[in-house]
């Protein structure tokens, strides 16, 4: 399971990151960075589709991948998984099979995937260990998505076992931190979150609207915490048996919700439409296995983390905000009195 290769052992590898551009990949990007790495070469998708074989083969043909860390993946919310449930399916598992039997025919020395937590079984055991990952269907909602990233699981088993291609498989908990997507169509819960309660706070708005009863659980992992776990993979595991990534932690997405309006300064109502899905009901993983194998560790505190998040979030955006204050303060006909409007967001 544990692969031989010393902590360095990425040192002298020609390393890819697919979507090294994105969320999760810069965290990665800069973890690697942090322990003096050469920088990795990061596929745009404007140069490289690779939900195709032509996209893969030429990523291949152009950076010589020794080691590759794929993050890439089409994902969104509860709206957004229930609006695109086939290009999901079909982006997430095209990506793994170019690129897993790309990496087969070229010799690729390891291959790290990242899974998600949307692969467990709608009803699995709190917490969840990797050893319940296939008692079960997966939440309807999220089906897709995660069973196209828990096939690239059996797909690496496989070719492990029939042409010895090394590899590791992460599973991390919901993330959230710096640069994610804030989105409203597409976002997930902390950062759609994040933006609602902040400018209903900025234009003074009076109420948010959140999907579901608010009953439903998630742990919520920051995304510098997960980025580590992945490099660490990288470096030390040569077989696909699964790992959680996740804090222990779980909180109600109604506690998450008070949490983030406090920290945004959001003293308004808060009020649940409940005809919207909750989601999976509860999701909290056992991270034991990741400590075990990569002596890993969350160290940021979700308080932390949200505050480190929404700081950032007001930061970059700020002049968005200062328009969004000034049109308010107007009193803009086309938007009507701000003070009296809503905003809303969905948990995943």
């Amino acid at each position: 399971m544990a692969g031989n290769g010393s902590e360095n052992s990425l040192a002298e590898r020609r390393v890819v990151v697919t979507g090294g551009a994105g969320f999760l990949g810069r965290a990665v990007l800069a973890a690697m960075k942090a322990r003096g790495l050469p920088e990795p070469f990061v596929p745009r998708r404007r140069d490289y589709d690779l939900t195709t074989e032509a996209g893969v083969a030429r990523l291949f043909d152009d950076a010589k991948p020794e080691v590759i860390i794929h993050l890439a993946a089409e994902v969104g919310g509860i709206g957004a998984n229930q609006a695109n449930p086939g290009r999901y399916f079909y982006a997430n598992m095209a990506m793994s099979l170019h690129l897993i039997e790309a990496a087969r025919r070229a010799g690729l020395r390891k291959f790290v995937h990242t899974g998600t937590i949307c692969s467990y079984p709608k009803y699995t055991p709190v917490p969840f260990r990797e050893d319940e990952l296939w008692n079960g269907y997966p939440e309807e909602t999220n089906a897709p998505y995660g069973v196209a990233k828990k096939a690239a699981l059996v797909m690496l088993d496989g070719y492990r076992r029939q042409y010895g291609l090394a590899s590791a498989y992460v599973l991390p908990v919901n993330l959230y931190g710096p640069h994610d997507n804030f989105d409203p169509a597409t976002s997930h819960v902390i950062p759609a979150l994040i933006r609602k309660c902040v400018e209903a706070q900025v234009a003074g708005r009076s109420e948010i609207e959140c999907w579901g009863t608010g009953a439903a659980s998630r742990e919520f992992l920051y995304v510098d915490d997960a980025a580590e776990g992945i490099v660490r993979a990288a470096e030390a595991i040569d077989d696909p048996t699964p790992v959680n990534l996740g804090t222990g932690g779980e909180i109600t997405i109604r506690d998450l919700v008070e949490l983030v309006a406090e920290l945004c300064e959001f003293k308004g109502t808060i009020r649940w439409d409940a005809s919207k899905p909750d989601g999976q009901p509860r999701r909290c993983v056992d991270s034991s296995r990741a400590e075990a194998l990569l002596g890993w560790r969350a160290q940021t505190s979700l308080r932390d983390g949200l505050r480190s998040t929404i700081e950032w979030y007001r930061s970059a955006h700020r002049g968005r905000m200062d328009a969004q204050l000034e049109e308010s303060r107007r009193g803009d006909s086309r938007h009507g009195d701000s003070r009296h409007g809503e905003a809303r967001c969905a948990s995943s």
